[in-house]
């Protein structure tokens, strides 16, 4: 089995909004975004975040037959930080502001987690503990792990100041290699979203330096 890892741009169009005028909007950019790579939302679940609750760290597994559409267009009635699925055509969505999205699969157990990597989860340890997560509950071994990583804003734009300062990608790398996940095996997406005009930033755009507001997004699908 294996899988596909994709991240949205501007000229996708804003995945995700809080603002109900723009649903259908968002409705037909996902739609168009998906049929690009031949996906459908009808098998996609979204990871859904709140901000209203104190444990970032929040992990759930998730099924192509009960969950389908969760998110997308069927309200989720208790929040996540990551979902988990081995699911062939499952796919895990993730629309982010200025946070970072993360895939991890594993190839032995066939294992596939999309997670919610923002400042608040990596305060709590978040790349490590969704590691540990996959360890104890699906008998992964983290020496096993593929993993991907999202554009994100940079130290530079975005210091995490409980944690030194850092920015989300270091703190992540860090948390990852002393998970046991070695260097070679995390992808990542260099690209700092508060200065790259092909990637939506809100906190840029609230500074006035990006002139639309959106969410991109990464998704994930065995296949």
């Amino acid at each position: 089995m294996s899988v596909l890892v994709a991240i949205s741009q501007v000229e996708n169009g804003s995945q995700h909004s809080t603002k109900p005028e723009l649903l259908s909007e968002i409705k037909d950019n996902r739609r168009k975004w998906f049929m690009s790579l031949d996906l459908s939302t009808d098998n996609a679940t979204r990871v859904v975040t709140s901000y209203d609750r104190s444990d970032y760290c929040v992990y759930r597994e998730v099924s192509l037959a009960k969950d389908r559409g969760l998110g997308m267009y069927i309200p989720v009635s208790e929040p996540s930080d990551a979902l988990i699925t081995r699911d062939k055509g499952h796919i895990l969505f993730l629309p982010v502001a200025d946070c970072m999205a993360a895939t991890l699969y594993d190839p032995i157990t066939e294992t596939l987690m999309l997670s919610h990597l923002g400042r608040h989860s990596l305060e709590q340890d978040g790349a490590y503990k969704s590691v540990k997560h996959l360890v104890d509950n699906y008998e992964v071994d983290a020496k096993n792990l593929q993993i991907w990583l999202s554009p994100a804003p940079s130290k530079e734009t975005y210091p995490i100041y409980a944690l030194s300062g850092v920015g989300m990608k270091e703190a992540a790398m860090s948390q990852l290699t002393r998970a046991g996940v070695g260097a070679s095996q995390i992808t990542d997406s260099p690209y700092d979203t508060a200065t790259d005009d092909r990637y939506y930033s809100h906190s840029a755009f609230r500074r006035g330096e990006k002139p639309t507001d959106g969410r991109y997004a990464m998704l994930a699908v065995l296949g």
